[in-house]
């Protein structure tokens, strides 16, 4: 396990605790170096969307219980941010792809599905094999099953 991998893994069971009380959600960790620095973000989520106080609550439980760790993974300074994954979140675990149900959601595929290598929809089911989204096209509704295989990203989408 790299250096990074492990710290994630510590963070992630430092953290879960703290969102499980708050009814919040780990959507995701990176541990990064930009500019120079490191970075340590914290996406977190919860049923109808996290709030900036949400987040402000999980950063400081998080920093403290980060500061009584008995050995600290972190071998260099690093700044933590807590923040929401995003109105436009990419769709990356299995859970995610649940929450997502009945929602907006955008797919880009590997390679063409009836002429086209993306689509926008919204996903009324999936299961292991394929994704089912409802389409409007030419101010009609069809639903189209894309095989999971082809699809290169997911991610909710914002309908205009």
């Amino acid at each position: 396990m790299s250096e990074t991998s492990e710290i994630i893994a510590k963070v992630t069971e430092t953290v879960e605790p703290i969102l499980a009380a708050a009814n919040f959600y780990l959507y995701d960790i990176e541990f990064v170096k930009e500019g120079g620095s490191w970075y340590l973000r914290v996406y977190v989520d919860k049923d109808g969307g996290i709030t900036l106080d949400d987040c402000v609550l999980v950063s400081d439980q998080l920093s403290e219980k980060l500061d009584e760790l008995d050995s600290d993974p972190f071998a260099d300074p690093y700044f933590l941010e807590v923040s929401s994954p995003g109105a436009e979140r990419p769709l990356k675990k299995e859970q995610d792809y649940q929450r997502a149900l009945n929602e907006y959601v955008h797919l880009s595929l590997y390679q063409k599905l009836d002429g086209k290598k993306t689509y926008e929809g919204t996903l009324i089911k999936l299961d292991d094999q394929a994704l089912t989204i409802r389409v409007t096209e030419k101010n009609r509704e069809k639903d189209v099953v894309v095989p999971r295989d082809l699809i290169s990203k997911a991610r909710l989408a914002i309908k205009f």
